[in-house]
Parts: C-alpha cells; sequence; structure tokens
C-alpha cells in the first residue's frame, strides 16, 4: 500500500476523487497528509473529515519559494510519501520537492497538453485560451511534474469536446468531471 500525499489550493474537488478512490478500494493506497497553501479553502474541511493531517504552506509565510518547499519536504518527511498528488494545487514547485521525490510527483492540468498550459494558465484561464483558439476539443492530462510549469512526461489524457455556445465556465464543468474520472484512475495505476 502506497502512502499518498496530496496538495491542493481550492475546494479540493478533485483531491476528494482520490480520497473517493481509497475509501471504494480502488486505490491500493492511503492519503496520509495534505498540503494547502492558503487557509480558509474547503480542501481543509475535506481532509478533516477524512482524518488526514494537514499543514498550511502559505508563500507569504516564507521568504521564497525554495524556503516554502524545504519546509514542505521536512513535514512530508514524517509520513514516508510513495507519491505526491498535485490536485488542483495553484503553486509553482520549486526542485527543492521535485528533487527529494524525483518521479512521484503528478499533477493535473485542465487541458491537453501541450496545448494551454505552463505559467499563468490555470483555473479559467485555460478554458478562456481553449474557447478563444476555437478548439474543437479540450479535456484533462495527467503528467509528472519536472522543473517546468506542465513541462513533465503525460501519463494520461481524456478529451472532452467542446460545444457551440460554450463559456468558459460551462467547459471548466465538464473538464472538471473528466478530471474526476482520470485522476483516480492514474492514482490507482500509480499504487499497483
Amino acid at each position: 500500500m502506497k502512502n499518498i500525499a496530496i496538495f491542493a489550493s481550492g475546494g479540493g474537488t478533485d483531491m476528494q476523487s482520490v480520497i473517493d478512490g481509497v475509501i471504494s478500494g480502488r486505490i491500493c493506497g492511503k492519503v496520509v497528509a495534505a498540503v494547502v497553501n492558503k487557509d480558509g479553502i474547503f480542501a481543509i474541511e475535506r481532509a478533516k473529515k477524512h482524518g488526514i493531517d494537514y499543514r498550511v504552506f502559505s508563500l507569504s509565510d516564507y521568504c521564497d519559494s525554495e524556503t516554502r518547499d524545504k519546509a514542505i519536504v521536512e513535514y512530508l518527511r514524517g509520513y514516508d510519501v510513495d507519491l505526491i498528488v498535485l490536485a488542483g494545487y495553484l503553486a509553482i514547485v520549486t526542485p527543492v520537492l521535485v528533487d527529494e521525490y524525483e518521479g512521484r510527483i503528478i499533477n493535473i492540468h485542465p487541458s491537453l497538453i501541450p496545448k494551454h498550459c505552463g505559467k499563468g494558465m490555470y483555473g479559467l484561464n485555460v478554458h478562456r485560451s481553449v474557447i478563444a483558439s476555437k478548439d474543437k476539443v479540450s479535456g484533462c492530462t495527467v503528467h509528472y511534474v519536472d522543473y517546468g510549469a506542465d513541462t513533465g512526461k503525460i501519463i494520461a489524457q481524456q478529451q472532452v469536446p467542446v460545444v457551440e455556445g460554450d463559456t468558459a465556465e460551462t467547459l471548466q464543468a465538464r473538464v472538471l468531471e473528466a478530471e474526476h474520472r482520470l485522476l483516480p484512475e492514474v492514482v490507482a495505476r500509480l499504487c499497483e
């Protein structure tokens, strides 16, 4: 059984999809820790509800991102973490974290990488970009995390059609549904 740490920045719905996969037995693992970068987000409530230890690592509490990531590494050392899942984590991780967990950090991104990704491409920005580009298909990607923003090796993708009249919000809702299917599938495979 693999020990999983989940990183989140908002409501934690992708986080919940992994937790649900563990509870149902589809994922042979245990969520042992949660890392969040903001106080007061609903991902914290999800962690509390499921008895998952969590800690807030707000960048404003550290002199820079590297120092924050050193603190995260120290926090995770007590959990013997096998896999880190960035599930809607809106911070770029630094080489400090990547080096410590090389090949064991994955991210879910709300587009079909290599399109609509990189710095500044998160949340509704991604879906606005898809619609502005007049793409007929969008989707989501799970990939390994490396030193770049959304540049790591792709593990899996799921397509979502862009339909006539879509707004960034309607497209985001459909892509999120796909994320909730794809992310736990990939985590289950990596925990086998």
